[in-house]
């Protein structure tokens, strides 16, 4: 080991302390010059040899010497291990690899709705009309309780809603991720309506609540006003048969019922299909 530090320049610090005297006080006498190549040279050596207890001088070292030398077979299976860990790119897995390509474009889209939402919310409870009211479902902005006070006061439905004292029409809307740009999910919790082009489970069969028909500029309130006109074009009722009117709405129900009448309007567009084909 000796021979190797001397040979790479790395024990000059020490050979003070073993030459011979005389040589050592024939060099006191030497020039400024070479005063100046020695210091020199010995920060150069100082500073090797602490370089010598890092890791990679280390691992160099042994490397030379032929000591834990990886074999060619050694280093094949690691280079392959390696390979696999990166997808074969050669580099090493960086935490950006495992988020989603679409992270971000999610984490926008999250960010649109929650704006929009907020916004909406506020403007309705600034009309001040008690056209409709919202209540979010267990604090949840994306899930809305709407309950619809008003419908045209000179419709059958109307008049349901005094003689039943019903208050107001309770409908559930959920907003998709990407929403404004796709739209909300709606359907009739309370009371159980008949007609009105309101469907099985409570669905509604509006056109604007697909995404062939669905604008982003749709706000809440506005498609809450469509649903009311409909409901009365529709010639809608409060349903009062025994049994039948105490019958809840399922949204499980309520989303086949949905996903079936958007086929069939996509098939035959949003008239009623021929009579002979049911």
């Amino acid at each position: 080991m000796a021979t190797l530090l001397r040979k790479i320049g790395l024990i000059r610090l020490h050979d003070r302390d073993t030459e011979d005297p005389k040589h050592h006080q024939g060099s006191l006498k030497g020039t400024k010059g070479n005063q100046k190549n020695n210091a020199n040279k010995h920060c150069q050596t100082a500073n090797e040899t602490n370089l010598l207890s890092t890791p990679e001088i280390k691992a160099r070292t042994l490397d030379q010497h032929g000591k834990d030398k990886p074999t060619g077979k050694d280093k094949q299976g690691k280079d392959a291990k390696e390979k696999q860990q990166t997808g074969g790119s050669g580099s090493k897995p960086s935490s950006a690899s495992s988020v989603p390509p679409l992270a971000p474009h999610r984490q926008h889209c999250t960010q649109v709705r929650t704006r929009r939402l907020m916004k909406e919310l506020q403007e309705i409870r600034r009309l001040g009309d008690n056209f409709i009211t919202v209540e979010l479902v267990e604090d949840n902005l994306y899930d809305w309780n709407v309950k619809l006070h008003q419908v045209d006061k000179d419709s059958a439905l109307w008049q349901d809603m005094k003689e039943t004292s019903t208050e107001f029409i309770l409908l559930n809307v959920t907003f998709p991720d990407n929403f404004p740009f796709s739209p909300p999910f709606m359907r009739v919790l309370t009371p159980r309506l008949e007609n009105g082009y309101v469907l099985d489970g409570g669905a509604i069969c509006m056109e604007l609540l697909t995404p062939r028909g669905w604008s982003s500029a749709y706000t809440v309130e506005a498609v809450m006003r469509q649903f009311a006109a409909s409901l009365v074009k529709g010639q809608g009722r409060i349903c009062r048969k025994a049994g039948k009117s105490k019958k809840a709405f399922s949204r499980k129900e309520a989303e086949a019922t949905f996903k079936s009448l958007v086929k069939t309007h996509e098939k035959y567009g949003w008239v009623s299909p021929p009579i002979s084909d049911g």
